[in-house]
Formats: structure tokens, sequence, C-alpha cells
């Protein structure tokens, strides 16, 4: 190889990592559209709408997870609550999971900032989201694997 292909061949690469072309995604979510949807039109990240609670939502091929909440949410705090699965249909924690809720009606009145869900003895992440006002709510939770975001979804709910 020429020194001057050599240069293009490392300026191609760079700019095909630098614009993100290279970046993995996930083949399927849970609404058999991208797992990862791409950045809104301010930047702002993409969360897609989750279906109702005890549905499986797939994350790309390899986890499929369910939510629920601990009871039907009201005022103070209800635990929300994550199963997440292999393939094959194995309980498993090996993803990242943060979350946090507001109310989409007042963006930012009531939010509680991205919390980690924490995992307990039987593996479920639970995250305790806190309803300090009736109407509509909204919890958005992001799934990370070795620090890289992989999906992002959100359950809405009215209280």
């Amino acid at each position: 190889m020429t020194r001057a292909f050599e240069g293009l061949a490392v300026a191609l690469v760079l700019a095909v990592l630098v614009t993100g072309i290279a970046a993995a995604q996930p083949a399927s979510s849970c609404c058999n559209a991208p797992g990862l949807a791409p950045a809104g039109p301010q930047g702002e990240p993409v969360f897609q709408d989750l279906p109702k609670s005890g549905k499986k939502c797939w994350i790309g091929e390899v986890n499929y997870f369910i939510w629920e909440f601990d009871k039907t949410p009201k005022m103070g705090t209800s635990i929300l609550i994550i199963k997440l699965y292999d393939k094959d249909g194995k309980q498993v924690s090996d993803l990242a999971i943060t979350g946090s809720s507001d109310m989409p009606s007042m963006r930012g009145a009531h939010d509680s900032g991205e919390v980690a869900f924490k995992t307990n003895k039987a593996g479920s992440y639970l995250l305790p989201v806190n309803v300090v006002m009736p109407g509509d709510w909204e919890v958005r939770l992001t799934f990370s694997r070795n620090g890289i975001v992989i999906f992002r979804g959100r359950i809405t709910f009215d209280v």
C-alpha cells in the first residue's frame, strides 16, 4: 500500500467512528422498531413507548423484560419492578438500568432525576416512583451494557 492510500484509509475509518456510522445497534425491540431510536430534533434521546404491564418487551434479540408496579400507582410511592430475561427465558441481571419519573405536562417540575435501579435477591430490578400530585406521569428507562446505552423506553400512567 502506498502512504497516500494508508492515510486515506485511516481518515475514512476515523470519519466513520466519529459520525457513529459503525456504532452497534440492537436488532429489534418490543415494538419491532430499532431498539435505540435516533436523537430527537434538539438532540434529546427518544424514549420508545412500552407495552402494558406484564407484556414482553424485547431488547434486540438477546434480552427481553417485563415490567409492573408493586401496586396501582397512586399518591405516594410505588415500586416499579423490572424482570430481565435472556432469549431462553432465564432471568438475568446483567444490564444496568436507570430511570427517571416526571409529569410530561409539567416537564421538570417533579423530575426525580436519573436514578439507578437496585436489584433484589431474586434478581429483579426495583425503582421507587414518588407520585406527588394527580395527573399524567411517565417513567423513562435507560438500559445499558458495559456503559453503552442499548435501549430507551417509557412507561406512562395517570393518577
